[in-house]
């Protein structure tokens, strides 16, 4: 189905062509050429992390960075249940446990002192997930982290431009990821990069991602690795997008802010900073007040040519991973009320106007059509008379002719 406005589409009209249409002369295409080079120094520059290495996508930047930890079987890494899945799946990757943790009602973010009593022997690592654009509280987990010497890794895929008391995402971990897939605040079509302020992490996730290349002998391979490298035209794209990145993610809280005070007062309640934050909002996102209104307002805006996504579901309900009983009651209830709205930089303030005024006719249809079954129920029971009966006396004999 086609939408009159959908939920994301990437923004690509800076550099992107001129710097492809660069490649492709000059005939550096693949995963070697100046782009990729200059995508991770510029991109090193703007997180402040001090080594970036591009990969092809978000989902092996957190395999790579797992895999240069030297995570394994047997280890217990601690992740947050209310997650897209690839954190998870790339813990599994690694022969690895995920042991998956509430969330925090008022950020969406990991629940810090869930995390505190899920830790056992096993557990090597945390993984902090920034959901939605927004950080979670980096000082409770990076205390943790310290106090019980684990591992902490940032997966950023949905936080870029997103700050901490100040600090970008991605400065707080031993390693962190982003993801540059075309739905993200910028964009490579498919991508990632991996960053760290460690020398030796940085090497390893060079290492790993080349084919396990060995640097003192040519085609000679020391270790088993992969084909993780970025393409020089996604560089290109890459470093066109990040020129822009400021704009984008002002546009991204301007809609953000429209959608909020639109909402004010109507029983949605958005997804908005808490604390020293900057939230880059990559998904404005939205809880209905009631679970049973969710998919109904969302089938509202489909009808009116918007489309929507529901949150995430808690990872831990999906059959593969749910083979252990658990609950994680904050996650399953931000997961079924959730929805995330149209949030690309290119949407003007009439499409923002207009999605936040069919969100709260969608509430009211729905007010509406509870009252008309209401009433049609009403109408339509049978009234049941009340009837008399005779009593008959014990004593009384049927008498025949």
């Amino acid at each position: 189905m086609k939408y009159d406005i959908p939920v994301y589409e990437p923004t690509l009209t800076g550099n992107e062509q001129k710097y492809v249409m660069d490649c492709v002369q000059s005939g550096w295409i693949s995963g070697r050429g100046s782009y990729v080079q200059a995508f991770e120094e510029q991109f090193s520059a703007y997180t402040g992390v001090g080594k970036a290495t591009t990969v092809s996508n978000g989902t092996v930047a957190l395999h790579l960075a797992l895999m240069a930890l030297g995570i394994g079987p047997g280890d217990e890494v601690i992740v947050p249940t209310f997650t897209y899945i690839a954190p998870v799946n790339a813990i599994v990757y690694c022969g690895a446990t995920p042991v998956f943790v509430d969330s925090r009602e008022d950020t969406w973010q990991v629940d810090a002192e869930d995390i505190r009593r899920r830790i056992t022997p096993k557990t090597k690592a945390i993984i902090a997930v920034h959901l939605y654009g927004h950080p979670c509280e980096m000082d409770d987990l990076v205390a943790i982290a310290k106090e019980h010497r684990l591992f902490l890794l940032e997966d950023c895929a949905e936080a870029f431009g997103t700050l901490y008391k100040g600090k970008h995402v991605g400065q707080f971990g031993d390693i962190s990821t982003f993801s540059f897939y075309g739905n993200k605040t910028i964009t490579t079509g498919e991508g990632g990069m991996v960053v760290t302020n460690d020398e030796t992490l940085y090497q390893r996730s060079l290492h790993l991602k080349g084919q396990g290349l060995a640097k003192y002998r040519e085609y000679w391979h020391d270790v088993v690795g992969y084909n993780y490298r970025m393409t020089n035209i996604c560089g290109a794209i890459g470093l066109a997008q990040l020129e822009r990145a400021d704009e984008f993610i002002t546009r991204k809280r301007q809609i953000a802010s429209i959608y909020a005070e639109m909402l004010n007062g109507t029983g949605f309640t958005p997804h908005h900073e808490v604390g020293d934050v900057f939230h880059s909002y990559w998904m404005c996102s939205v809880l209905t007040p009631q679970v049973h209104q969710r998919d109904k307002v969302r089938d509202f805006l489909k009808q009116n040519g918007i489309e929507t996504r529901p949150t995430f579901y808690p990872v831990h309900t999906m059959p593969m991973y749910s083979q252990k009983y658990e609950r994680h009651a904050i996650a399953e209830n931000i997961a079924m009320r959730g929805i995330n709205l149209p949030s690309y930089p290119g949407l003007t303030d009439e499409q923002v106007v207009r999605v936040a005024t069919a969100l709260k006719e969608g509430l009211e249809h729905i007010d509406v059509m509870n009252a008309v079954k209401k009433f049609s129920l009403l109408q339509t029971t049978p009234v049941v008379k009340k009837q008399e009966y005779k009593t008959v006396s014990p004593d009384a004999k049927n008498i025949t002719a």
